[in-house]
């Protein structure tokens, strides 16, 4: 009786809404199961997943954009597929591979373009975000990584081989490229800030990142920290960090470095350090609370266990807990009141009060990875 009850409830969980209901999406998000080619549809307030949406392929180092109305969802494989999700009717609305082996994307700010990073054959592919129709080609000769969307219809990349960022406007009837040569050796991921003007790519081939500076008629490569990074190469890297888990807390830029067991605070102004705070391992994601007063931190390997909690104002440590193995991910409710934690070794997705750290509840989930808001539609660069 009781398998009977629970295949029920599982039934109704991932059934499509009633015929004719209204559905809300501001309150909602998708969960990438990244062992199953699945997504998990959840819902804030009711701390709930609401339903689960299959067959996407390779979610493995998957990533997604949302449509301006909130009601589709862009997810970029690492199988090279692009697959367009209506959390409305909670089903797959078109789903294409485009590559061979893709690295994310991004959507246009008028919601008209999907543009698509490749690994394999390299290269920036552009969709029409209502019917995935190409748009536009764009060769680079070069593994391109980094890739966001900039405001004026445009989107930056930057090619690991090569060290250039280009700068594609997509506004005109063909692509208008700028080339940016100088960028760096083996530039690995990217940021750009939420006002749309500095652009940050990490190096992992020298020490150092480098920033453009979007507004400048003419952006020119800003070396930053030129004396810091991997410093000894034989220093081991397990997992690299992500910058779009990038925090700006107040003035300050707080970014992961690559194979220390540190954090760095850089002002956000002219790119100068202002201090490094000592963390429990090598930093994966630095993200800071919407109000930018706490940046919370996860870890590489073998140390992924663990999250610590720093304040802005000190730089110190002021909270360290351990959700359970593989932490992979964290997303902040909008105002910042929760912060949603995938626990991919415990298949579960676990919600903390960002004041208390109290845990609210935990959601099972199949390997659960990255974690996407709708709010992410109304903000440049996520």
């Amino acid at each position: 009786m009781k398998s009977l009850v629970l295949g029920a409830i599982a039934a109704l969980m991932i059934s499509p809404p009633a015929q004719g209901e209204p559905t809300a999406t501001g309150d909602l998000g998708l969960v990438i199961e990244r062992a199953n080619g699945s997504l998990l549809l959840i819902d804030q307030s009711e701390r709930a997943a609401l339903a689960r949406i299959e067959g996407l392929g390779d979610l493995s180092h998957a990533s997604l954009v949302w449509s301006p109305d909130e009601r589709f969802a862009y997810v970029f494989g690492r199988d090279g597929g692009l697959t367009k999700v209506d959390i409305v009717t909670r089903q797959i609305a078109k789903r294409i591979v485009q590559a061979g082996n893709s690295i994310g994307g991004a959507i246009s700010d008028d919601g008209r373009l999907v543009a698509v990073s490749n690994y394999e054959p390299g290269g920036v592919r552009v969709f029409d975000a209502d019917t995935l129709d190409l748009v536009a080609d764009i060769p680079t000769g070069s593994k391109t990584i980094g890739l966001v969307d900039a405001p004026g219809n445009r989107f930056v990349f930057t090619m690991w081989d090569m060290g250039e960022t280009w700068i594609a406007d997509m506004s005109g009837p063909q692509p208008a490229i700028t080339k940016i040569p100088g960028m760096g050796i083996n530039p690995y991921d990217a940021l750009i800030t939420s006002n749309g003007r500095t652009y940050i790519t990490g190096l992992f081939g020298e020490d150092g990142m480098t920033a453009l500076d979007l507004w400048a008629d003419t952006p020119e490569p800003i070396h930053v920290l030129p004396g810091y990074g991997r410093g000894q190469k034989d220093m081991p890297v397990y997992k690299m960090p992500h910058l779009e888990g990038w925090a700006l807390a107040g003035d300050e830029f707080v970014l992961p470095a690559v194979g220390h067991h540190e954090v760095l605070w850089i002002d956000a102004r002219d790119f100068h350090e202002t201090g490094r705070t000592r963390t429990h391992g090598q930093p994966v994601f630095a993200i800071a609370r919407p109000d930018g007063r706490h940046v919370w931190v996860n870890f590489a390997h073998p140390l992924n266990d663990t999250i610590q909690v720093i304040d802005s104002v000190t730089k110190a440590v002021i909270h360290q807990f351990t959700p359970g193995p593989a932490v992979l991910h964290m997303e902040f409710t909008p105002r910042g009141h929760e912060v949603w934690v995938s626990v991919r070794d415990a298949n579960k997705v676990m919600i903390y009060d960002t004041q208390t750290f109290e845990k609210l509840r935990e959601i099972d989930a199949q390997s659960p990875s990255g974690i996407f808001f709708t709010a992410r539609a109304h903000r440049i660069g996520l």
